[in-house]
């Protein structure tokens, strides 16, 4: 074989070699960017009208407690939070539509689930506020791991 020809097999070669690393790396730089999924957030809303009785005053300030004694990181993380609203007042308007509300609620929602334990807020605010602690607790668990 001649020089001429060798040099030319060994210049092929290393074209190829080239070639084969440079589409390897070309493939790498072209893939997506692999997307961090943000969990969505937990939501807790006690919905509740202008005039308030004790137990509803209760009821918020006791729902309150348990989401910032159960869940102290998350809500400083934004992936948990407690918010009052007033369904009588033109600001809230759009939040009660979207969320189906018409009247006194306490609201976990994540996404478009939702679960409504108003009823247990009434049953144990006053009396075992433990227990509605509980309760806000383990729904708010349902979602948050």
């Amino acid at each position: 074989m001649s020089m001429k020809k060798l040099g030319f097999i060994m210049l092929a070669f290393l074209l190829l070699i080239g070639t084969i690393f440079t589409d390897s790396s070309v493939a790498q730089t072209n893939e997506p960017a692999k997307q961090v999924k943000k969990s969505t957030p937990t939501e807790v809303y006690y919905f509740h009208f202008t005039r308030r009785c004790t137990t509803c005053q209760t009821v918020e300030k006791v729902a309150e407690q348990a989401v910032n004694e159960f869940f102290p990181e998350a809500v400083k993380r934004g992936d948990v939070f407690f918010k009052s609203v007033n369904i009588e007042e033109k600001e809230n308007e759009d939040l009660v539509k979207r969320l189906k509300v018409e009247g006194q609620s306490l609201l976990i929602v994540n996404g478009k689930d939702q679960i409504n334990i108003v009823d247990k807020g009434f049953m144990y605010a006053v009396n075992e506020p433990d227990k509605l602690k509980a309760e806000v607790k383990a729904n708010i668990e349902k979602f948050v791991k």
